[in-house]
């Protein structure tokens, strides 16, 4: 069935306000291995003229090729084309990739809907579709630059051509591509379709046809084009999906950026990320066909593989959420009684944490972004020095504010070498801000013009920005949880102009 005009047309609306009322920061990975990849990958020729030796800062994912460029190649084309037309202002360099996805998360939408319109009927289909518009953490996550955000939209067209029992529009080719190209962009893509692809393997009459004409034949072609982008990029040959799952799950050293119990999917990832879906989704799981067990496996499965690492993130499950959203819809479609009742109470329910964590909670690390683009205009933007006083990453970089502006931030690559002792730069200045500031900047000259800190460190360092000249120029909201390092206000402070000479 082709897909309805009408229903794109009101999906991509939606998603189009959904991505202009998402103005927080989820997690550096939106930035870092996706829009500052592909900032430095176009824009790279500056450093020479201008002497700034990061216009682009890699993170050491890409120095130790632990991730490849063909997802950042997508926006990296997107600031080509920008650059080209003349276009290249730092608004639509943050906005044009943020509306891409919007996009392909529309027709993702649409896929589901017509998936299920195809295997139950239509009136199924539209309480499906309507979970899946109300899910707040699809709300939150769909138009982010994120790779689990790719690899979950993939997921879903990958589905709509999965051969499942009673479906005519299963395509083993077209879905084993786009499985494959959801492995190239995330390798963990591999774990939800794991059982999905052994029991399409189980059922297939004709076994060594499927894995020598369709397996084999779309393995080769996105492996092989993985590794050319990458062998351009790189330099050298490299299997970055090999790297990556060797970090990662061999050797666990992801525990680097933190640890959860074993039970942490169970008792709080699945149940956040689901919020006020998950009575539904019990609902529909006891209610729904046999043939549906195959997507509850994936979904137990996916959540069983990944709570055996110990470094856990609610994204990391962002792509089973579209096999949740089936059951969901399937408990909504036979709730007697209450229909109206319950899709209400989805929808007020969703709302809230949907428009909290789009608009409010952690937007300072983006808003603190626009004050330093201010500089850019500056006449005295060659003396302008930007020292980021953060956790690591926890602002983007030269993609939101695209002009030669000298920057630095605290750095923090894991522990590479097996070194006992080792701290990284930002643990090394936490364990003491003042000492350590008034050691690196001991000599005048080299002092930045302007500090971004969170508001619980300006305490510690009072001493050092009395003694300096420095002034707070401006108080950002960033959230109201402050935690650790995270203050719930961002301060900017500039060196006053007459400390400068």
């Amino acid at each position: 069935a082709a897909l309805s005009a009408p229903l794109l047309a009101l999906t991509l609306a939606l998603r189009a306000v959904n991505c202009f009322l998402v103005q927080t920061s989820f997690v550096p990975d939106e930035y870092w291995q996706s829009l500052e990849v592909a900032h430095r990958m176009v824009f790279n020729w500056s450093r020479s003229v201008l002497n700034i030796h990061n216009y682009g800062y890699l993170t050491w994912e890409w120095t130790s090729s632990l991730r490849g460029y063909s997802y950042p190649l997508i926006f990296a084309s997107m600031y080509k084309a920008l650059q080209l037309l003349a276009k290249d202002n730092v608004q639509l360099l943050i906005w044009v990739p943020r509306l891409a996805q919007a996009t392909l998360a529309a027709f993702a939408d649409v896929k589901l809907y017509s998936l299920v319109q195809h295997l139950e009927n239509s009136e199924t289909a539209k309480f499906v579709f309507f979970c899946q518009l109300c899910s707040w953490f699809t709300w939150y996550s769909c138009t982010r630059t994120l790779t689990n955000t790719m690899e979950t939209v993939l997921t879903i067209f990958a589905l709509s051509y999965y051969p499942i029992k009673g479906s005519k529009m299963g395509n083993s080719c077209k879905y084993l591509a786009l499985v494959a190209l959801a492995i190239v962009v995330r390798p963990t893509a591999v774990i939800p379709w794991m059982p999905l692809v052994f029991s399409h393997f189980l059922q297939e009459q004709r076994k060594a046809d499927l894995i020598l004409h369709k397996c084999i034949p779309v393995g080769l072609v996105t492996v092989g084009t993985s590794l050319i982008i990458d062998r351009v990029f790189f330099g050298e040959w490299v299997l970055v999906q090999l790297n990556f799952l060797k970090f990662n799950v061999l050797q666990n050293l992801g525990t680097f950026y933190g640890s959860h119990p074993w039970h942490w999917y169970f008792t709080q990832g699945l149940p956040v990320v689901l919020g006020p879906h998950l009575p539904f989704f019990i609902h529909g799981c006891a209610l729904a066909p046999r043939r549906y067990r195959i997507f509850l496996l994936a979904v137990i499965w996916t959540v069983l593989v990944y709570s055996t690492l110990s470094h856990k993130e609610f994204r990391f499950i962002y792509p089973v959420l579209p096999f949740c959203m089936i059951f969901c819809g399937y408990s909504l479609k036979h709730l007697k009684a209450w229909k109206k009742s319950a899709a209400s109470f989805l929808l007020l329910s969703n709302l809230l944490p949907a428009l909290y964590t789009g608009l409010v909670h952690q937007r300072g690390t983006l808003d603190v972004m626009s004050h330093i683009q201010q500089l850019c205009n500056n006449p005295h933007r060659s003396q302008a020095f930007v020292f980021i006083l953060m956790p690591c990453h926890s602002t983007p970089f030269y993609s939101h504010v695209h002009c030669p502006l000298k920057m630095r931030f605290l750095q923090c690559p894991p522990n590479l070498t097996g070194n006992e002792s080792y701290a990284d730069e930002a643990d090394v200045f936490y364990s003491n801000p003042l000492g350590w500031l008034n050691k690196e900047f001991y000599n005048d000259t080299l002092l930045p013009s302007h500090l971004i800190l969170f508001s619980v460190l300006e305490q510690e360092i009072t001493p050092f920005l009395a003694l300096r000249g420095y002034e707070k120029t401006a108080t950002v909201f960033h959230t109201h949880v402050p935690q650790g390092r995270v203050g719930s206000h961002i301060y900017i402070y500039r060196r006053k102009p007459e400390m400068n000479h």
